[in-house]
């Protein structure tokens, strides 16, 4: 889309990825689709997929209860770290700690309110090779799950989760057709997604009016050089699209970061429901 890379220039030559699924006509799009970025909290989705792969398999099941703590090892040697309570935007797991939470309630916290604790917990009880195995055995690829949140030693050393735009989108899409997996496990997952509660990025691209009317199921990931949303769009009376918008900015930008991940949205839908819209 011309458009994009016109914002595209705005930033750098490096610092915006998108990639597009419609449905509705079969269009496939990326710019820098395949670049890969530090994939935030983008990942949890990832983590959300293994669980249901792993409660599918019988490893697990969601109405079980997981002891709620808060001290994790790290993915390089070193003492175990916490995280933040400060730092994390749900408070609900950190005031059960002590006590324990259902793996269903755990997943839809870590999803909806982003809690960085649950995606660990989780994490934590279904290990990091499980989740990676589950990934590659229904063809995720583009998407690299290999340590936890907030471990700050791991970062440290340029250990990091990572994605690319192509990734979230191949990873939304399986959702959504239940790659390998059952239908209930498949309409769960979107039914959490449609409840994120973090809604700046895709969401805020689409007019108002029709925002109203339209189910998006995303996920947002920020950090402090990155703003980026995955989604799924669901519009009246036509199929859905899948949209990735991944951006590394200036930490200056602070809350308008998610404006241009906004923009890159409203340019989608443009494009997709006017005739007149410009792929390149």
């Amino acid at each position: 889309m011309l458009r994009i890379e016109a914002i595209a220039r705005e930033l750098n030559d490096e610092g915006l990825a998108v990639a597009v699924y419609d449905y509705e006509t079969g269009v496939t799009w990326s710019r820098h689709g395949h670049r890969w970025f530090h994939a935030a909290s983008t990942i949890k989705v990832a983590v959300l997929f293994a669980l249901f792969g792993a409660a599918d398999a019988g490893r697990l099941a969601l109405d079980s209860r997981l002891h709620v703590h808060n001290h994790f090892h790290s993915l390089v040697d070193g003492p175990t770290f916490s995280v933040s309570a400060e730092r994390d935007t749900d408070q609900a797991v950190h005031e059960s700690i002590g006590e324990t939470m259902t793996i269903g309630d755990l997943a839809r916290r870590m999803i909806v309110r982003s809690s960085n604790l649950a995606t660990n917990l989780l994490l934590d009880f279904i290990g990091i090779q499980a989740a990676q195995q589950t990934l590659a055995e229904h063809g995720i690829t583009g998407v690299e799950l290999i340590r936890g949140v907030e471990d700050d030693k791991a970062f440290e050393a340029s250990h990091n989760n990572r994605v690319t735009a192509n990734g979230l989108v191949t990873l939304f899409r399986a959702i959504h057709e239940g790659r390998g997996l059952s239908a209930d496990s498949s309409q769960r997952m979107m039914e959490i997604l449609f409840a994120q509660e973090f809604r700046s990025g895709i969401p805020a691209g689409i007019p108002p009016d029709v925002r109203a009317r339209a189910r998006i199921a995303n996920k947002t990931g920020e950090i402090s050089v990155a703003a980026h949303d995955a989604g799924m769009v669901f519009l009246p009376n036509r199929q859905p699209y899948v949209v990735a918008v991944l951006t590394e900015l200036d930490p200056a930008a602070g809350h308008k970061r998610m404006e241009r991940v906004a923009r890159v949205s409203s340019i989608v839908y443009e494009s997709l429901v006017d005739t007149k819209g410009e792929w390149a």
